[in-house]
Order: structure tokens, then sequence, then C-alpha cells
């Protein structure tokens, strides 16, 4: 499954920029967003590929 994961801003939340990646990918880009207070928004990406 690929989800897609939008960086939000961190004054008024709207996209900066989004990636498409696989499953596996998730938890490592969850973890560092985590570690420096990043704001993300994950989603199934339903037929979006990679960027």
């Amino acid at each position: 499954m690929r989800f897609e994961i939008m960086r939000l801003d961190e004054v008024d939340g709207s996209t900066v920029d989004s990636t498409v990646v696989d499953a596996a990918s998730v938890n490592r880009i969850v973890q560092q967003a985590a570690a420096i207070g990043q704001r993300l928004w994950i989603r199934p990406a339903e037929g979006r590929t990679a960027s």
C-alpha cells in the first residue's frame, strides 16, 4: 500500500509539500518528523505515484 505524506506549515496548517511513499517508509518519515516537531498529514495514496 502507498501513502501520501504532506508536510504542513507550522503557522496555518497549509500543505507545504507532499510525497507518496510505500508503507515501509512511513514509520521512518514519521520518526524523523517527530524528532524535529514537524506536522504531517498522512492518507492512503489511491492511485498516486511516488515523487
